[in-house]
């Protein structure tokens, strides 16, 4: 509404002058009726505007005028705060040559009106919040030499009328919305000197016609949502100085003479596309070059470049590629780049770099600041001449095999601020040097096999923001002055070590900690009331630990906590009230031996959201939980007979529902779907993904593996496992499309359903890829067997009822499909329960289909996972359904045995194959589950079975085990085919409902 007051306003001024004469008048008017649309002047630079009695409108602040005819030449209020919208008669200053508007916050359209300013030759409007289309009228402005729009929130296409400015130089668009591709006809404009439309989602190829732009010295063209090749005609604009094609889809080879078609590069960026092929040796020849960035396509071949030419470079990023190919020379280029005397910046993430990092490293430029060497696979012990590189500020060297120790030369680095050597294996202590790090923000360590206490003097890293030392077996006492780092706000993880003694009181003056875990060590004592000093957290887990006595009541200030894990502990009393009053998402107190009732306000009303499993002590609550009524009497005599009862009711009930269930499922079991290829998937961005798993928050990470993490999320109310892709790991792009080829021809009531999949960019403007499935609510097999998820075993009717559904999947894939599909990487980590326990098999990132060249087949490389995959993938063989029987043959072992494959009972002379082998056929008891064995002997004693019972019993467990011995042989063809292992399976399932 105020924007039409100020046009009328506007309009109203010029009205009033329009009885004057001259054309001084007019400039006088359309200066007026610019202020009058302005709704907001903060720092007052146009109050000196409309003053008559003192100023001419030419010594206004920000006008100029030419000396002859007194008329505005320009008018330049750049970073004024002003707000409003553009005037239209702006079109009427006539003499204008230079307007400038830039860093204000206008709004609304671009009047067409400035395309009467014949006289125009700078317009700049970049950074404000225009919006709407880009006015055709503009082509009018035939003198004009730049055009500055960027930053703005223009929509539509670039007008093609552009063409018609012959003398154009600068043309800058960036940051909008703009969309329908590069016009092909701006190939006319051969004046261009600098072009970028960079950040719109254009579209479209780059047109072959910008290589008329003979005197082009910048494009940038970055994050275009462009496809196609690289024009060739490109390459020939031999006055190029920095070029930005990055962060598109394009695709093809670079050409070997591009160092001598573009000599004069400065800048050179083409990451986060597609490209293949060898990065050029002829880049030696840009001997000007200082930024090169090539990370994120597909080059490979070794690196030829010769970088001792390259004396200004600033920056090499030239990371997830595959340079690497375990030879000694591989990283030969590390010698060379010493002569960058300027390098400041060094990225080779995920290269496929291996072998022992040259020492050579520790000669680089004494300037470098960033060093990522992550995702690689060097080995050994890292050079101690790491410590040479004093200005390093980043030191990543992540996800390797580094051994050893972590050289206390890491103690020069002075400037360092973020140091990461997570996932490697490091041993032996931390490096007191550390300490010396007074600069350090981040210091992640975690997952490695790092010993000994942690150093009382990283409390001298007094900047510390983010400490990580998860899953190592560091021992020893938490120093409390690591607890008094007032600077530690976002992240203290000290999980799965070894840790011991209680918690000191000083963690109460980490105040400002956002996320603090102490899960998993051995620790004891009371959980201290100085704890509830934390008041801005919003993840705590003391879970696993020996903690005793009752919650502190100070932990009720802690009102922002939405993650609370306390649970197996040893923790008594009842559960707090002040607990329904934070606002928590999800709180375990499992396993521990609270008493009394459990409240039913707060995340207490969601049985979703909290767990109280494990607590004998405990009533009331919700009716789901099952717990007794408060009110009931607690004489362990009286109890136990109806409780009794209500049991037998229950396996009763339940017992005929799934004898109904078996009849009709046996019907239809092996039964293939009816395609579905050409069913509709919603359509899903990444925004509501993000949305859907709060920010792909660790509170809903429920999974990870090798390329990829599982989060739970709440998708159209309804809750679905989002997997998200981790395209920077070697083998995760084809793993995601194997698994779309697969899920788009395959459906069966055993396999994990899937909703959709979203290939997208996310808000950094990466690829993003992920898959959206059914969730599962029960976790996976791995959990059952494995894990203290559950509260309870799998008894031996649910044990057989899984192997049926997963063998039945199997039958599905093998022989019921067209083409026959191998899974290739079954496990229980990829077996999925449904509410009902219903197995469902998920994770076909390795499935091959055979009899067909798709290019979705999984690499040679890959061959399932150690322990699980056939002894003949080991040596090359073709991956094939009889690999699959092998792998469910060491499923259906570990689901009866309860061991790993990769137990540490095994080894050269024994594995899990041969362990069941030997107790066949009677001492089968032997090797059965103790778990399992439990449900089995407490069952035969509450229903007082008779030993003829037990005989039966034990002969199901023979049979089931004696199938997987013979489905996990060495030799393939005697393994037996999983149609008869369907069949003896429900044998197997009936003997036992006739028990």
């Amino acid at each position: 509404m105020k924007f039409c007051i100020a046009f009328l306003s506007s309009s109203l001024v010029m009205f009033l002058i329009s009885g004057c004469k001259g054309d001084n008048e007019t400039d006088f008017g359309a200066l007026l009726s610019f202020k009058s649309m302005i709704t907001s002047d903060p720092y007052g630079a146009l109050s000196s505007w409309g003053n008559t009695t003192s100023f001419h409108f030419c010594d206004w602040n920000g006008v100029s005028c030419g000396k002859r005819h007194r008329r505005v030449t320009a008018l330049v209020l750049q970073s004024q705060g002003l707000e409003g919208m553009l005037s239209p008669h702006v079109g009427n200053l006539s003499f204008l040559g230079f307007f400038s508007l830039f860093n204000n916050s206008f709004q609304g359209s671009i009047p067409r009106e400035l395309g009467r300013l014949s006289r125009i030759r700078v317009i700049v409007l970049g950074r404000n919040k225009f919006n709407g289309l880009i006015p055709t009228n503009l082509s009018r402005c035939s003198n004009i030499e730049k055009l500055g729009l960027y930053h703005n929130q223009l929509v539509g296409s670039i007008p093609k009328e552009m063409s018609f400015l012959s003398k154009l130089k600068l043309l800058v668009v960036e940051d909008n919305k703009l969309t329908g591709g590069i016009p092909a006809v701006l190939g006319n404009l051969t004046s261009m000197e600098i072009f970028s439309a960079a950040r719109n989602p254009l579209g479209g190829s780059i047109p072959d016609t910008l290589g008329h732009w003979k005197s082009l010295t910048t494009l940038y063209l970055e994050g275009c949502s462009l496809s196609g090749t690289i024009p060739h005609s490109l390459y020939n604009l031999s006055l190029l100085t920095n070029v930005s094609l990055a962060e598109n889809q394009l695709i093809g080879v670079l050409p070997s003479a591009l160092g001598t078609m573009l000599p004069h590069l400065e800048s050179l960026q083409l990451h986060h596309n597609q490209l293949t092929g060898p990065l050029p040796p002829s880049i030696s020849n840009c001997s000007k070059l200082r930024v090169i960035e090539m990370s994120d396509n597909n080059f490979s071949g070794k690196l030829k470049i010769d970088f001792s030419r390259l004396e200004n470079l600033y920056s090499v990023t030239i990371g997830s590629n595959m340079y690497g190919f375990g030879e000694a020379d591989d990283m030969k280029f590390i010698d060379a780049l010493k002569n960058c005397s300027r390098l400041v910046i060094l990225d080779l993430y995920n290269s496929s770099f291996q072998g022992v990092l040259p020492t050579s490293i520790g000669n680089l430029s004494r300037q470098l600041s960033f060093l990522q060497l992550g995702g690689n696979q060097f080995s050994g012990n890292l050079p101690s001449s790491i410590g040479n590189l004093v200005g390093l500020t980043v030191l990543i060297l992540e996800n390797n095999q580094f051994t050893g120790k972590i050289p206390s030369a890491i103690g020069k680095l002075q400037n360092l601020q973020v140091a990461a050597l997570l996932d490697n294996q490091f041993s032996g202590p931390i490096p007191d040097a550390i300490g010396n790090l007074s600069l350090l923000n981040i210091l992640f360590l975690s997952s490695n096999r790092l010993e000994s206490h942690i150093p009382s003097n990283l409390g001298n890293c007094r900047q510390l923001t983010q400490l990580n030392l998860y899953n190592n077996k560091l021992s020893g006492k938490i120093p409390k002055q690591l607890l008094q780092i007032p600077s530690i706000t976002i992240e203290l993880d000290l999980s799965q070590n070894n840790l011991f003694g209680s918690v000191p009181t000083e963690v109460g003056d980490l105040r400002m900690l956002t996320s603090l875990d102490l899960s998993d060590n051995n620790l004891s004592g009371h959980i201290p009331s100085s704890l509830g000093g934390c008041t801005s957290l919003v993840f705590l887990s003391l879970k696993g630990n020996s903690f005793q006595g009752t919650l502190p009541p100070s932990l009720s200030s802690m009102r922002g906590v939405e993650t609370l894990d306390l649970s197996h502990n040893n923790l008594s009393g009842q559960i707090p009230r002040f607990l329904e009053r934070f606002s928590l998402q999800y709180l375990n107190l499992s396993f521990n031996d609270f008493e009394g009732e459990v409240p039913v306000l707060g995340v207490f009303a969601n049985a979703t959201a909290f767990s109280v499993l494990g607590n004998i002590r405990l009533c009331g609550g919700l009716t789901e939980l099952g717990l007794p009524k408060c009110n009931e009497t607690h004489d362990k005599h009286k109890r136990r007979f109806p409780l009794f009862v209500i049991i037998i009711l229950t396996a009763s009930a339940l017992f005929a529902i799934l004898c109904f269930v078996y009849i009709w499922f046996k019907k239809i079991k092996g039964q293939p779907s009816q395609s579905s290829t050409n069913q509709r998937f919603m359509k899903v961005s990444y925004n509501q993904l993000l949305k859907a798993t709060n920010g792909f928050s660790e509170t809903n990470l429920i999974g990870e593996g090798g390329v990829s993490s599982v989060y739970k999320g709440i998708l159209d109310d309804t809750c679905v496992a989002v997997k998200v892709v981790h395209l920077q790991n070697k083998g995760a792009h084809t793993s995601f499309l194997a698994e779309c080829e697969a899920w788009k021809s395959i459906r069966h009531r055993n396999l994990l359903k899937i909703i959709t999949a979203c290939s997208s960019i996310d808000f950094k403007g990466n690829d993003f890829k992920a898959l959206v499935y059914e969730f599962m609510p029960n976790g996976s097999l791995h959990d059952w067997l494995h894990s203290n998820v559950t509260t309870t075993k799998l008894n031996l009717l649910q044990r057989i009822n899984i192997l049926i559904d997963v063998a039945s999947a199997l039958d599905y894939l093998h022989n019921h499909c067209l083409p026959t599909i191998v899974h290739c990487d079954l496990k229980p980590s990829n077996i999925l329960l449904d509410d009902d326990m219903v197995a469902h098999v998920g994770d076909f990132g390795l499935a091959r289909f055979l009899g067909t060249n798709s290019n979705h087949n999984s690499t040679s490389g890959i061959r399932g996972t150690i322990g699980y995959a056939p002894p003949e993938y080991g040596v090359g063989s073709e991956m094939t359904s009889s690999g699959d029987v092998y792998s469910f043959g060491i499923l259906l072992l570990e689901v009866m045995t309860g061991k790993r494959p990769t137990d540490d009972i095994f080894n050269e002379d024994l594995n899990l194959h041969k362990f069941a082998d030997m107790a066949l056929p009677d001492h089968v008891t032997d090797v059965i589950d103790d778990g399992l064995l439990d449900i089995l002997q407490e069952d035969a004693i509450a229903t007082q079975h008779t030993l003829a019972y037990a005989n039966k019993i034990e002969d199901c467990l023979a049979s089931t085990i004696k199938i997987g011995v013979s489905c996990s042989v060495d030799s393939p063809p005697r393994r037996m085919d999983i149609e008869n292992v369907v069949h003896e399976l429900q044998r197997i399932l009936e003997k036992l409902q006739h028990i």
